[in-house]
């Protein structure tokens, strides 16, 4: 006799997926710093780093493109903004602002896209926000300014704090626009065709600002040292495209999906912690105590977001993002 799942059990497995898959693109998002900071020493260029990346990827994706082609006709606009936003959007922004302002300074602007979020979940979308939502953005901003040790190092610079706000802005557009058409059933685009065509806009994009014809192509032919080790360059570039890139943006359109925005968002914080824990394993950079506190209460704040229950009054569980979605009959494992 079959057994059939409650409608309850069913957006709890729904749910579940997304955090797993939320917390799969955070670490494979964090681990990208570890593998590119070897090369940049190296002597490449933060900008080509970023351009190897993101034109590699889209290379990966490629077939992908071909074979959703027809979103080109059917949601142009949503392919473009994704590209600009999602993917050549975040990565300018933040490294032209580590130019200017300390790298923590920038992490912590950056990450606070999860409260940007909700903000226009909450006066664009005119949609309600659980209290604990907006508690887990709060411990999350705070718990990241530990990790980040903000106070280590201040600067003002006017066109710095504005690059950094503008890479979290692009975050926001990542976070929505990976959750646009979502609910349309089987009209909803596949998430990995917009992926696709998101980074062939991001690399085409990326091709103008970075210039990647000056780049010292020789780094990539030798070894990078990583805390004394010497790995291949072409073992970090290969992490970076296809774990750092390609598998995380994959993991989190798919986990917004699945949650909601906000939540997606605030879980995707816990990226500044993987990044320092792997910073301190594979680069010999050790946490402060404020660090590992900090990281604490990020979890925190993920957890209570995550946990959330509807507002009271909503027709809509905002915060958890409903039951599991369609994926336009596209079924994906992580």
């Amino acid at each position: 006799m079959p057994v059939h799942m409650s409608e309850s059990s069913q957006g709890s497995r729904g749910k579940g997926a997304g955090l797993g898959l939320a917390l799969a693109s955070a670490l494979a998002f964090g681990g990208s710093g570890v593998a590119a900071k070897p090369l940049i020493e190296a002597g490449l260029d933060p900008l080509h780093v970023v351009w190897l990346r993101v034109a590699g990827a889209a290379l990966v994706m490629l077939p992908l493109a071909v074979r959703h082609r027809a979103l080109v006709r059917r949601r142009p606009a949503l392919l473009a903004g994704f590209g600009l936003l999602a993917v050549a959007g975040v990565q300018a922004c933040y490294f032209a602002a580590l130019s200017r302002i300390p790298v923590g300074v920038a992490l912590l602007i950056e990450y606070l896209a999860p409260a940007l979020v909700l903000g226009w979940v909450r006066f664009v979308q005119r949609r309600p926000v659980t209290r604990a939502a907006a508690l887990g953005v709060v411990l999350a901003a705070g718990g990241l300014a530990c990790v980040v040790e903000v106070w280590s190092g201040l600067s003002f610079d006017a066109v710095g704090l504005l690059l950094a706000l503008g890479a979290a802005c692009c975050q926001v557009g990542y976070f929505v626009l990976a959750d646009h058409g979502g609910d349309a059933g089987e009209e909803a685009p596949d998430p990995l065709g917009v992926i696709a065509y998101g980074l062939l806009v991001g690399a085409l994009v990326l091709t103008v600002v970075a210039r990647p014809w000056g780049m010292r192509w020789s780094v990539l032919t030798g070894s990078a040292d990583m805390n004394g080790t010497a790995v291949p360059a072409l073992v970090l570039l290969g992490w970076i495209v296809l774990i750092a890139t390609v598998v995380a943006y994959v993991t989190g359109v798919l986990s917004v999906r699945r949650l909601s925005p906000q939540v997606a968002g605030v879980v995707a914080c816990l990226e500044a912690v993987i990044a320092t824990v792997l910073a301190w394993v594979l680069l010999g950079e050790h946490l402060s105590a404020p660090q590992i506190a900090g990281g604490a209460v990020v979890l925190v704040g993920a957890f209570i977001a995550q946990s959330s229950t509807p507002a009271k009054g909503s027709a809509e569980p905002v915060a958890v993002g409903g039951p599991e979605r369609e994926l336009s009959g596209h079924r994906t494992s992580a």
